[in-house]
């Protein structure tokens, strides 16, 4: 045992060698904390918009979505000026969300919501746009409904309330299926009242035919600054076949379904004196009828009530009972350029009638055109009438071949 005595350090000389150690100690900690952190660290999430954040003149259909990078959605709606949330879809995985419904014109949207990024830690999603805003907004009509049943020589007639420009645009936004498969074509059709568009096929539709019309009309610009103003559909049927056979010099009118004859009924055509009162030859369509209607020619008639009546063209044709005729009917041609029945003929013929069947006038010296009224899609050769698409270019002018005034609504 040494009798030396104790060594004393100085205070100071200690505390910083304590403080090394601690320094060391402290040192390896933050080495291993360090790369544990790196570990469980993680990229901010992004979000991107599209449209982008303050844009301008969106088109209403057009594609609108959020998508994340290195996160995922945690909420996220997107709603109009009143505050309403728009319809939308959100993905699986959350890293994106679409809008599932067309949104409105001239109106702004507003993002919100919050993302959680791979680093844990939340991002706001907001940002706003503005949809364009047409000049007008031109509504448009089908002519057959959506369940109906209709004859093998029915048209698909889209009617504009306006003009339309951009017809070759209208015509790839609207699809037509039909089972079985059918050869058609478009057509466009002079601007009485605002375009017209029909689609027909090269021949009669075969009975039993189940067609599909789809018009993507609402966002698509039709011209000068007009939009549509919504989207069109239709499904509907083709019926049974019925052929009106109307030859003028027999005095009779058969009516053949599916290939049977089924009625032959003694009438009587327009007198053909004179051009207003010629019964016109082609193929007409049946497009409404009545039980009662008041027909009115004037100066010759005004107001007369007749029973039975099947419009066939909007010159004033009607397939209708006329009991005063009755004594030509079977024998001469007496009347304003209707076909005449008996009130029992034209009764049981009635209810067989359906739109769209093909009556087929025959013998007469004038034909069906232009000047006859809306639809007289049948006289046109097919190779006119595909020339009459706005997808080849231009469509070519359709000029009625017989100029003759078209006569009032009504004919006896």
């Amino acid at each position: 045992m040494s009798n030396r005595p104790p060594i004393r350090r100085p205070v100071a000389a200690v505390a910083t060698a304590l403080l090394a150690v601690a320094a060391l100690v402290a040192g390896c900690t933050i080495d291993r904390g360090s790369g544990a952190s790196a570990r469980s660290a993680g990229p901010v999430a992004e979000a991107t918009l599209a449209p982008a954040d303050n844009a301008e003149n969106v088109n209403p259909t057009a594609p609108v979505s959020v998508t994340i990078s290195d996160g995922t959605i945690d909420q996220i709606a997107l709603t109009n000026a009143a505050g309403k949330q728009v319809s939308g879809a959100l993905a699986p995985d959350r890293r994106g969300y679409t809008i599932t419904e067309p949104l409105g014109y001239d109106a702004t949207y507003t993002w919100s919501g919050t993302a959680v990024g791979t680093d844990g830690k939340p991002i706001p999603i907001d940002g706003s746009f503005h949809t364009l805003a047409p000049k007008n907004t031109v509504p448009a009509t089908l002519n057959i409904a959506d369940n109906q049943e209709v004859g093998i020589a029915a048209p698909i007639i889209l009617q504009f309330r306006s003009s339309v420009r951009n017809k070759a645009a209208v015509e790839k936004a609207v699809t037509i299926i039909t089972d079985p498969p059918t050869e058609g074509g478009w057509a466009w059709f002079p601007d009485d009242n605002g375009s017209r568009l029909h689609w027909r096929p090269k021949s009669y539709w075969a009975p039993g035919t189940t067609v599909h019309v789809a018009a993507q009309l609402y966002g698509l610009e039709l011209g000068a600054g007009n939009y549509g103003y919504s989207d069109l559909t239709s499904d509907f049927r083709i019926g049974r076949s019925q052929i009106v056979r109307a030859d003028a010099p027999s005095h009779r009118m058969r009516v053949v379904r599916d290939g049977q004859a089924v009625f032959d009924f003694a009438v009587s055509y327009g007198e053909g004196n004179e051009p207003r009162n010629v019964t016109r030859s082609g193929v007409h369509v049946v497009t409404e009828k009545y039980q009662d209607f008041m027909m009115s020619n004037p100066p010759f008639y005004t107001d007369v009530r007749e029973r039975w009546a099947v419009r066939i063209s909007n010159n004033g044709e009607f397939i209708h009972a006329n009991p005063e005729s009755l004594s030509a009917q079977g024998s001469a041609n007496v009347t304003n350029g209707c076909i005449n029945l008996s009130p029992g003929d034209a009764q049981t013929y009635f209810p067989t009638a359906l739109y769209g069947d093909p009556v087929e006038v025959t013998g007469t010296s004038i034909p069906l055109s232009a000047a006859d009224g809306d639809l007289y899609d049948w006289t046109i050769d097919w190779n006119t009438w595909v020339s009459m698409t706005a997808l080849r270019g231009t469509p070519s002018a359709v000029v009625s071949a017989t100029p003759v005034p078209p006569q009032p609504a009504g004919g006896r």
